[in-house]
């Protein structure tokens, strides 16, 4: 069995510091057809010159997206890629050398696997330890997954790949007419769940999704996402996303009010009865304000049309 043409795509906005390292790691797989598409993303620091420095490789490919918006990239990626199957690999990621290899098997031996995904662990800056308050439910919002060491076929949204270690297969992808450009972040917003709504999408249509623990992925922990801050609004774009998820699933109505209002309250007695446990309580207190930004998002989409829901491609 012959190899097939795998096209690994790193779409990347301003992350010049660690995007090097991401383009090396695929450049230097254990693999031998495939080709390495960057897509720049309205990026403003020094993106460019990062990849123009790699050009010489014959496997590699710059290309300018001016419309802001990780979804708008990845479909991007995928219109200017000639691969059957595509890997997406987040910008501040490194990817192990049997990534693409590990990912080809998988695809030829499973004809109906639409989308699959490995383990991520992750990258601590130097001297840097995971705080007394991270989670390991919360530490996933730093890209950690991880199922175990076998295959598992997922089957609900909720155990789905992560998009830093991603892969899809074209005829799939093309069937649902690419990534939904309301979902996925944009600029600083950190809207998200476009790869649940993917799985959603094909687990309905009779495809596979899979996790492969042998896809190994790190993911880079950038200091700014050691605040809790960071935390909290990462909680409220999720509770947006949700929102829209349940949109586009044809749930929403005045029930998402009554859902959201029980699993806010739901949030805050538990982060009250954990007080003596910091990560229990701040997992919890994280969970509640996500449910707040998930009933904005419901009201707001009674009244009118929400601004996050308001872009197309």
């Amino acid at each position: 069995m012959s190899d097939c043409l795998i096209s690994a795509i790193i779409c990347t906005h301003n992350r010049d510091s660690y995007l090097g390292a991401a383009i090396d790691s695929l450049l230097t797989q254990d693999y031998d057809n495939f080709e390495v598409v960057v897509v720049d993303n309205a990026s403003t620091d020094l993106t460019r010159e990062v990849v123009e420095a790699r050009l010489p490789h014959p496997r590699l490919k710059y290309v300018y997206e001016p419309t802001a918006g990780l979804s708008v990239a990845r479909n991007t990626g995928a219109n200017t890629s000639t691969g059957e199957i595509l890997a997406y690999l987040d910008d501040d990621a490194v990817a192990s050398r049997p990534w693409l290899q590990v990912l080809s098997s998988a695809y030829q031996q499973h004809e109906k696997l639409a989308v699959a995904g490995g383990k991520v662990t992750l990258l601590w800056p130097e001297g840097v330890a995971a705080p007394s308050w991270l989670s390991p439910n919360l530490a996933s919002n730093l890209g950690a997954y991880d199922l175990g060491n076998e295959m598992v076929y997922i089957d609900r949204p909720g155990l789905t790949p992560r998009g830093l270690n991603y892969s899809i297969r074209r005829q799939f992808l093309e069937q649902i007419g690419g990534f939904d450009v309301n979902l996925g972040r944009v600029g600083k917003n950190l809207l998200s769940n476009e790869e649940l709504h993917v799985t959603e999408l094909a687990l309905n249509l009779g495809w596979q999704v899979a996790y492969l623990p042998e896809a190994l992925v790190a993911h880079n922990v950038s200091p700014e996402r050691l605040a809790q801050s960071w935390f909290l609004r990462r909680g409220w774009w999720q509770g947006i996303s949700e929102c829209y998820r349940e949109r586009l699933a044809g749930k929403a109505g005045p029930k998402q009010l009554l859902r959201g209002t029980e699993r806010a309250a739901r949030g805050l007695y538990k982060s009250i009865k954990s007080i003596h446990s910091p990560s229990e309580r701040f997992d919890a207190l994280v969970y509640a304000y996500g449910q707040l930004g998930y009933l904005s998002a419901v009201v707001q989409g009674m009244v009118s049309e929400p601004k996050w829901a308001k872009r197309s491609g």
